[in-house]
């Protein structure tokens, strides 16, 4: 028998597969858990919505602060507001907000690879097995089958003067695209009187 969306009827549980169970047919240990997961899922839901409500606030908080400083010494700020760090009068906390930035490539990349696959090929006979082995490792896709930006972006700083590998990197630097932000607050503490900090732990990246 198949429950009803909202009509379970006094004395019935609807279990996994949306089906009708009378509660005296369930075991007091199924009781149990399903009391004891319901309890910390209200739990979550109440610490979540107060992560949610510190993050908005504490943005709220370093964006006025930051304006309050700038308008001290008469400096306009203007576009997306970076990362800035704020610390204690005591220097004992720390708090970083950080930007984030996802980036992706664009078709150009394949003409980067190209150029990239050109030079490799002249080279291999002449021996340059360490860029050989970067660049295939730059261009091998991660388990999601995603191109790792890191490692390809890593190319760039590579010193090579050959013609074709500066306009494969000028391509690198055209093809890359922001395409997403994400805002976090990080808040630390000083380990007593070295200069070393440890987080306050806050996982409130997903609220």
């Amino acid at each position: 028998m198949t429950a009803q969306q909202h009509t379970i009827p006094e004395g019935y549980r609807v279990d996994a597969q949306r089906r009708l169970v009378a509660e005296s047919m369930i075991k007091p240990l199924d009781l149990a858990r399903d009391a004891l997961v319901l309890e910390l899922v209200e739990k979550a839901r109440v610490a979540s919505k107060g992560l949610a409500l510190f993050k908005a606030a504490a943005f709220g908080d370093i964006d006025a602060f930051v304006e309050m400083s700038a308008e001290e010494y008469g400096a306009k700020l203007g576009g997306k507001k970076g990362n800035v760090s704020l610390i204690s009068f005591d220097g004992r906390y720390k708090i970083q907000r950080a930007i984030q930035e996802s980036i992706a490539f664009d078709e150009r990349l394949q003409a980067a690879r190209a150029l990239i696959d050109e030079c490799l090929e002249e080279w291999t006979a002449g021996a340059r097995p360490e860029v050989v082995t970067l660049v295939n490792d730059a261009f091998r896709t991660d388990t999601k089958g995603d191109i790792r930006t890191a490692r390809v972006l890593a190319l760039r700083r590579l010193e090579i003067a050959d013609e074709r590998w500066q306009r494969a990197m000028q391509a690198i630097g055209e093809a890359c695209q922001v395409v997403g932000s994400k805002s976090y607050i990080r808040v630390y503490e000083r380990v007593g009187d070295t200069d070393q900090y440890q987080p306050i732990s806050l996982d409130i990246a997903g609220v």
